[in-house]
């Protein structure tokens, strides 16, 4: 995928990750803006070849959380 269109991609749905860790975790936006730009999955989101992109919001928020309550990430087959 080229680069215009993988950032695209995150641009759409970065912000919907956020709206699901403000709902599911009681945070305001500023608060699960930070942690997730912070978290290992968004660093391994931003890497193209890790495929995470394909994932929708809700699979990424599960592996959000499931790396803020366990310190780690079980990736899905399909990633």
């Amino acid at each position: 995928m080229e680069q215009k269109k993988f950032e695209a991609m995150l641009i759409l749905l970065v912000p919907q990750v956020i709206s699901i860790i403000t709902e599911k975790h009681k945070c305001d936006e500023l608060t699960a803006t930070r942690q997730f730009y912070e978290s290992k999955l968004y660093s391994l989101l931003e890497q193209e070849e890790t495929k995470l992109w394909h994932l929708s919001a809700a699979a990424l928020f599960e592996l959000y959380d499931e790396e803020v309550r366990t310190g780690s990430i079980t990736f899905p087959e399909e990633a």
